[in-house]
């Protein structure tokens, strides 16, 4: 089967409010910095992506808004303003392609290439399924599928993996450590680093090691 033209949804939250809990994970680095770097690393990867049509932001945040046009990007103002899976379906109902898929935005190790694996291993599953991919430790979720005909109803937040699950989705279970590596805490942005960040992130996490040599 040939792979499919996908949209990828990617909801990113106003800058100041995204991933609190990497708040001064980057000695020297603003927060927002940080926080827009992973989402843009993670966008860089989905248009790179050989099986993405389209990716669909859904941001309010004027800065997430930029990036993401001046990559390519279709940007839709988050209208439902009610968390991350409101956004999601917002996005996926403004999708033109027909096969959807929501994607976290703090993914800033994502190969191209891994994306589009999971994306084939979802359309080449059983039909009319939606599918998932659990983060590394298992207990979240960083990417839904969803075939044509068929809503996404994304259920993201703590004990995602479990709650997409009993929605009847299905577990996607390949050899993706780039799209399951999340980054929450300054743990996981460590072991991403060891996977291979993408130029936004590697540049901040750069300048942190290296104040005296950035700065000049």
């Amino acid at each position: 089967m040939s792979q499919a033209r996908w949209a990828v949804v990617v909801p990113v939250k106003r800058l100041g409010a995204a991933k609190s809990r990497l708040r001064g994970a980057l000695s020297g680095v603003p927060h927002e910095e940080l926080a827009l770097a992973l989402a843009a690393d993670t966008l860089r990867a989905v248009l790179a992506c050989p099986a993405v049509a389209e990716a669909v932001v859904v941001t309010d945040d004027a800065q997430v808004t930029a990036a993401a046009r001046a990559a390519g990007a279709r940007v839709l103002p988050d209208g439902p303003d009610a968390g991350l899976n409101a956004a999601l379906r917002h996005g996926a109902a403004g999708a033109t392609a027909r096969w959807v898929a929501g994607l976290t935005a703090d993914l800033p190790a994502l190969r191209p290439a891994e994306l589009a694996g999971a994306l084939l291993a979802a359309q080449n599953g059983r039909p009319g399924v939606r599918r998932f991919v659990p983060d590394a430790p298992g207990s979240g979720t960083v990417l839904l599928t969803a075939p044509p005909g068929v809503p996404l109803d994304p259920r993201f937040g703590v004990g995602s993996a479990v709650a997409h699950a009993a929605s009847g989705a299905l577990p996607l279970t390949g050899d993706w450590p780039s799209l399951r590596r999340d980054v929450d805490t300054p743990t996981d942005l460590a072991t991403a680093s060891r996977l291979g960040l993408g130029p936004h992130t590697a540049a901040l996490v750069a300048a942190a090691a290296h104040p005296a040599r950035s700065a000049g």
